[in-house]
Formats: C-alpha cells, structure tokens, sequence
C-alpha cells in the first residue's frame, strides 16, 4: 500500500512513526520544512523565552532507520482523486492511500490590511519574526524623544484571546516588567501598554467559566490592558480600528485570532465545511471517498459527542492518527471490513498566562485548579509531548534558568539593521 502523508505536524507525523517499518506498507511524507514544530511552544519562541532549536525536530533523524518511509520537501498543489496522483511543486506522487494533515492556517478573514500589516504566529520563521520586531522595535525606541510616537512603537496589540492570545500577552508583559528594563534603562517601559482584544465577551471561550475569570484576572495582574466584547476591524501599520470605533496606537499588532484549513485543490467544494476543514466520516475518510483521508485541524468530524465538530487540538490530531494507522494496517493484514470509528474522550485543557499561572480543566471528574500547582501540571506536560530527549532537556534547563534569573540570554537581532520584517 503506497500511502502519501501530506504534513508532518502532530497528526502526519504521528501516522508515520505509527506505519513506520510496517509490513506491507511504503509511506512518503510530504512537508515544506525539514523539521516537525511543536507549536504550543511557539509563543516562547517569539518572546525569546526559547531558541527555535528548542521546539524544532529534524525528520529525518526522526526516520534514520526507516525502511518504508521516505521524505520529500514539497508544497502540495493539487489531488487528482480520479487519477491518484499527488501534485507537488517537485513532481506528482502517484498513490493508494491519501492523507490530508496539513493543519490550519492563520484566518485574516478576507482583510488585507490585517494580513499585510499584522504578525501571524503559526510557524518558527514566523515566531523569530515576531521576536525580531519585537527587538527592532526596541532599539530604534531609544532615539524616541516624543512621548506619544514612543508609546505607539513601544505598545502591543494582541488580537484574538484563545490560549495563543492569552499566553503570548502574558509572557510579552513579564519582559516588560522584569526583563526589558535592565536591557533599556533609557526607555519609560510605563509607556509600554499591552492591549489583548477579544471578540467574545471573555478571555479563553473553549474553557470553563471558572478559567476564563481567573486567565483574565492573571493577566490584569501582569498589566495586560483585557479589552473583551470587540474585535480588530482594521490595521494601517500605525492604528489599530476596534469595532467599537476606538482606536489604539500601536507599531506591532500580533494575529491570534483565527484560523483555517490548509486544503490543497482538488477537493470538492461542497465537502468543505466553516473554518475551510473538509468534511469526514468517523473513520476519517473524506465523505464520498473510500481511500482519501483526513485528520487532523484541517479535518472536520461530528460525532455524539461533538455534534458541531470535534476541537482543532493537538490531542484530537494525535488520536485521530493513531486511529488511522490502526485500521490503515488492518486493511493490509486482510481486515478491511474491521475498522474501528473515531470518537475524542477531552481529557482536559489547559493554558499558562505567565510565572506560576496558569488554568487547568478537567471534565471527568469536572475539576478546576489555577496558580502554582496548574502551571507545573502544564510544564510537565509539554516536556512530555515534546520530540527528542535532548529537546525536553534543554527546554527543561531553560525554564529553571529562567525560573530563578527572571531572563534569558536570547534575544538575539540576527538580521541586518537595514532588513525589514520579511
């Protein structure tokens, strides 16, 4: 069985460590960087908390000792579910089995200011990006004389206040109080405002009540101007519009607040479903197809328990792959008729604001706990999750470094004084 895996985050690249030196099975995985992100972590990336090595896995080493699983860097243009062919912008790829893990995108919502001006964080580049900014910024803040112009360059603008929103505002705050006055003793950081903009009437809308209250407490303890009930309207770099009609001047304007599915062409439009995910069945085929898959945030699957859809998570796209090689192997082994449907049991959610904050829910039995004890449950398990022993050592030397020195020694401007944000 020739199976094609387009994407190598936490799904495809799941699916392919589960068929790795199967039997019976050739696997290619198509992505368009060499390495597998983990994206949770991203927000520290861009706040200089860790190096981009640090949440970066090469996949290649991952596969040293493959023998059925090959790797091509590859953007995916195009299926032809007539043909079975794969069209990348290196070749086609003809296959027997498709799967479609190319998660999910920023959603600008069709505006093109937003999607010019302001900073997405869905990749490394663009998490190194936002840091680069961020530290630009800064230095050319110290030939700033006029308080206003100083407050536009200095403050942040977060859009959007899921678990990305609310974590990046909160860990941009603790530089601003800790870190940024020792490095700039010249600049007034009480000049600094950091604006998190929500569209909902609260701040972490998929959790409990209980997160949601506290999440905004923990951030108005750090500084963090919690502005809920309005959304960005537009952007012109200076700017920034709310639907309310108020408008906040501000040089940097980060983006967290949508995304969409990565859908390559060739899939029928009217099995896409809101938020650009196309539509599956519990065995994670796409409807009407009996050997095209997808899992994963590009993947949209109703189920009793999730009627509108399951969670774009990480837990949902791991599970979800787990489930597919299961039953991917069985077709090899002869069992086709036996496949077992996918169904997510939520073991929780949980998200950090900053320094011994953080929220953490647990529905069976329906539990809450925030501070301390919540933002260790979440360190430990995102050294869990994360790929390579080396990595989770190095993330864990980071956080205690960190934990006792309030700093790092990262925030390094590796770029030219004269390059633009690109």
């Amino acid at each position: 069985m020739k199976v094609i895996i387009a994407g190598a985050g936490f799904a495809g690249l799941q699916l392919a460590q589960r068929l790795n030196n199967k039997d019976g099975i050739e696997v290619l995985l198509i992505d368009q960087h060499n390495y597998h992100q983990f994206q949770p972590l991203l927000y520290q990336v861009a706040t200089a908390g860790l190096d981009a090595s640090n949440i970066s896995f090469p996949l290649r080493k991952v596969f040293q000792n493959s023998k059925n699983v090959s790797i091509r860097l590859a953007k995916v243009k195009e299926v032809k579910t007539a043909e079975n062919i794969v069209v990348t912008d290196i070749d086609s790829f003809p296959y027997d089995v498709f799967v479609i893990a190319t998660g999910a995108d920023t959603n600008f919502f069709n505006n093109a200011n937003l999607a010019e001006k302001t900073l997405p964080m869905k990749s490394t580049p663009e998490a190194l990006r936002i840091k680069y900014h961020l530290i630009r910024n800064l230095e050319e803040a110290l030939d700033i004389k006029d308080k206003e112009l100083l407050t536009q360059k200095l403050s942040v603008v977060v859009a959007g206040g899921g678990p990305t929103g609310v974590e990046l505002s909160g860990a941009i705050a603790e530089m601003r109080d800790k870190i940024l006055p020792k490095d700039y003793p010249e600049i007034d950081f009480s000049l600094m405002h950091i604006y998190l903009v929500e569209g909902s009437p609260k701040t972490l809308a998929s959790m409990s009540e209980k997160s949601s209250e506290q999440s905004k407490r923990y951030l108005q303890k750090l500084g963090v101007e919690v502005m809920t009930d309005t959304h960005v309207k537009d952007y012109d770099g200076d700017k920034v519009l709310l639907q309310t009609g108020q408008s906040i001047p501000a040089k940097t304007v980060i983006w967290a607040a949508g995304i969409k599915g990565n859908l390559p062409a060739g899939v029928d439009p009217d099995l896409v479903a809101k938020g650009n995910r196309v539509k599956v069945d519990r065995l994670n085929r796409v409807q009407g197809f009996m050997n095209l898959y997808a899992i994963g945030d590009v993947a949209y699957m109703e189920s009793p328990k999730f009627p509108h859809g399951m969670p774009q998570v990480a837990n949902v796209a791991i599970n979800q792959a787990k489930n597919l090689a299961k039953n991917l192997l069985r077709q090899v082994n002869g069992n086709k008729h036996y496949q077992d449907d996918f169904e997510y049991h939520d073991k929780g959610s949980l998200a950090t604001v900053g320094r011994n904050l953080a929220v953490v829910d647990i529905p069976k039995p329906k539990i809450h706990f925030g501070g301390f004890f919540a933002w260790l449950i979440w360190m430990i398990l995102h050294l869990v999750l994360i790929l390579g022993v080396k990595n989770r050592l190095q993330i864990f030397i980071n956080w205690v470094y960190k934990y006792f020195t309030f700093d790092q020694s990262l925030r390094l401007l590796l770029t030219t004084a004269k390059e633009k944000d690109k």
